[in-house]
């Protein structure tokens, strides 16, 4: 299997009470459906996943994968802090509908989390995966960098066919190409190093701003996949503030209000995150406005 092309890590919508609000979710994924995106991340950094229950992962799945065309991927996050509850999740979203698991390494202990910690764990977690496995690298948020070496051993497991790296840094972008099989997927997770992943070798993204801008992040890898740098530079650059602004601006609240403003519906994060301030809603229209994404 290959896993190429564009994919938001989906907003997870929640209802007046806080619960999973299946008919959001499923007018969300119709609304995307159009767009080109090549299928969707449930349960991803932007999903919440650490705030969702696993039966709530399911729902979600199941009602992502009946709603989205049959030839779209839908990709699962699954990694747990420990490897049996991985392994348990992975099995769970496999039965739900994923076609592929993305999976973050365990990362309390992150001392502990050696070269060898992270072999075991994902070669134990391939081995009892019914799915493929894309390895999550996020250092952002787990404080751990999976070093290129490590992701070149685990990626001759038949199993583990890819890597999302949302580390930003194209040198290491660069060792991955070198150092693992041609066949071995490189997805981008970072918007800022989208373009410059893609012409270091890498074949897609999984991007938050695919979630609000997903005809343009689809035309961004169509336009490097023509070679057409320059025009592809303009739209990414043009792109950017709203990259910045739903991730490190003002996070997963951030993104839910930008997906408010645009018609798909965002609503509140779970707690203890916050909705943004009608100060920073007020912001990020603006920043849509110069983006061209909203009139």
């Amino acid at each position: 299997m290959h896993i190429r092309g564009v994919y938001p890590p989906i907003a997870t919508p929640f209802d007046d009470q806080g619960c999973l609000h299946v008919g959001a979710l499923t007018a969300n994924i119709r609304k995307w459906e159009d767009t080109g995106l090549d299928g969707y991340v449930v349960a991803g950094s932007n999903g919440e996943s650490v705030l969702l229950e696993p039966e709530e992962i399911a729902q979600a799945l199941r009602t992502v994968r009946q709603a989205a065309s049959s030839h779209k991927l839908v990709i699962a996050g699954t990694g747990c802090q420990s490897t049996s509850a991985t392994i348990r999740l992975t099995q769970a979203a496999a039965e739900a509908g994923a076609d592929v698991a993305l999976v973050i390494p365990p990362y309390f202990y992150t001392g502990q989390m050696t070269e060898s910690a992270l072999l075991c764990h994902y070669e134990a977690v391939a081995d009892a995966s019914p799915i493929p496995i894309l390895i999550y690298n996020v250092p952002q948020n787990t404080h751990l960098n999976i070093a290129p070496e490590t992701v070149a051993r685990l990626a001759h497991h038949e199993k583990i066919v890819g890597l999302k790296d949302s580390a930003g840094n194209i040198g290491q972008i660069v060792d991955l190409m070198r150092l693992c099989p041609p066949d071995f997927d490189v997805l981008i997770g970072n918007a800022p190093a989208f373009l410059a992943g893609l012409q270091a070798g890498a074949v897609g993204g999984i991007l938050a701003l695919a979630n609000v801008a997903p005809r343009e992040c689809v035309s961004i890898w169509e336009l490097a996949s023509q070679g057409r740098f320059a025009e592809a530079r303009e739209l990414h650059s043009r792109l950017m503030p709203v990259g910045r602004a739903v991730t490190t601006g003002y996070g997963v609240p951030g993104l839910k209000a930008a997906m408010d403003q645009l018609g798909y519906y965002g609503g509140a994060p779970r707690p203890p995150l916050l909705p943004v301030t009608e100060a920073a809603r007020e912001a990020l229209r603006k920043i849509l406005v110069e983006a061209e994404l909203l009139a």
